[in-house]
C-alpha cells in the first residue's frame, strides 16, 4: 500500500483539471451560455462514456484493486437514460450515436487493464459530485430545465457528498497497489481529461483541431503498444 495514493492523484491531475475547466464549451458554460443541441449532445457522449465504464467495472466487482471503489450510489447510466429520454423523446435509443471523440473515450475504456479504470472513476465521479453540482444549477437555468433533464446531476443516495467525497478519498488510499501502479493510473488520469476535452471541442464547434488531436493521440497509443 502507498501513501495517500488520493493526494497524489489530485496533485498529479492538477494542470490538467486546469485546462479542462478552460477549454471554451466548459468557461461559456460556467457563464451561462449553454447551447441547446450541443447540450443534448453532450448528454448523449456521456451515456455511451459512463455505459462503457460502469460495464467494464462490474466485471472487477470482486477485484481485490477496483472492487472497493464501486459505490453503486455513483452510478450515471441509469440518469442518462431518463435525461436521453427527457432531451430526445422515448425513441431517444434510435436518435444517438457517439461522436468521434466520444468513440475515441469509449474505445479507450474498454481496452484498458483493470487499475487503469480507477483513473477514470476518480476523474468522472468525483468531477461529478463536485463541479458537476455548479454546472446543474446554470443548466437548470440556462435552458429552464424546470420537469426534467437533470438526473445526470442528483444523487438521491448520498446525502452528504463532501462527506462521501472524504470516504472515498480513504478507500483510494488502502486500495492494495504500489508505486509503479500509481503512477500509471496518473498518467491515465491525465489522458481522461484530455478525452473529456476532445468531446468539449466538439461541442464548441472547432471540430478540425478536436480531429487532429484525436489522430495524433491515436497514433502515439499505436506507436506505444
Amino acid at each position: 500500500m502507498i501513501e495517500d495514493f488520493a493526494l497524489q492523484l489530485k496533485q498529479g491531475t492538477k494542470k490538467s483539471h486546469t485546462a479542462a475547466e478552460n477549454t471554451k464549451f466548459v468557461g461559456s458554460f460556467l457563464r451561462g451560455v449553454v447551447n441547446a443541441d450541443s447540450y443534448c449532445k453532450l448528454i448523449g457522449n456521456f451515456y455511451f462514456v459512463y455505459r462503457a465504464m460502469e460495464e467494464e467495472l462490474e466485471k472487477y466487482r470482486d477485484d481485490d484493486v477496483v472492487g472497493p471503489i464501486l459505490y453503486k450510489a455513483l452510478y450515471r447510466t441509469a440518469s442518462l437514460e431518463k435525461d436521453c429520454e427527457y432531451f430526445y423523446g422515448s425513441n431517444w435509443r434510435d436518435l444517438i450515436a457517439p461522436t468521434a471523440a466520444c468513440q475515441q473515450y469509449v474505445n479507450r475504456i474498454r481496452e484498458i487493464s483493470p487499475e487503469l479504470l480507477i483513473a477514470h472513476h476518480y476523474t468522472r465521479y468525483l468531477g461529478d459530485l463536485s463541479g458537476g453540482q455548479i454546472l446543474r444549477g446554470i443548466a437548470e437555468k440556462a435552458l429552464d430545465l424546470t420537469d426534467g433533464g437533470l438526473a445526470f446531476y442528483e444523487f438521491p443516495d448520498i446525502e452528504d457528498k463532501k462527506q462521501f467525497k472524504e470516504t472515498y478519498r480513504a478507500t483510494l488510499n488502502l486500495l492494495p497497489l504500489d508505486q509503479s501502479d500509481v503512477d500509471k493510473i496518473i498518467v491515465e488520469a491525465n489522458y481522461a481529461f484530455r478525452l473529456n476535452m476532445y468531446m468539449f471541442d466538439e461541442l464548441e464547434g472547432d471540430w478540425f483541431k478536436s480531429m487532429t488531436k484525436i489522430l495524433c493521440a491515436m497514433v502515439k497509443n499505436k506507436m506505444a503498444a
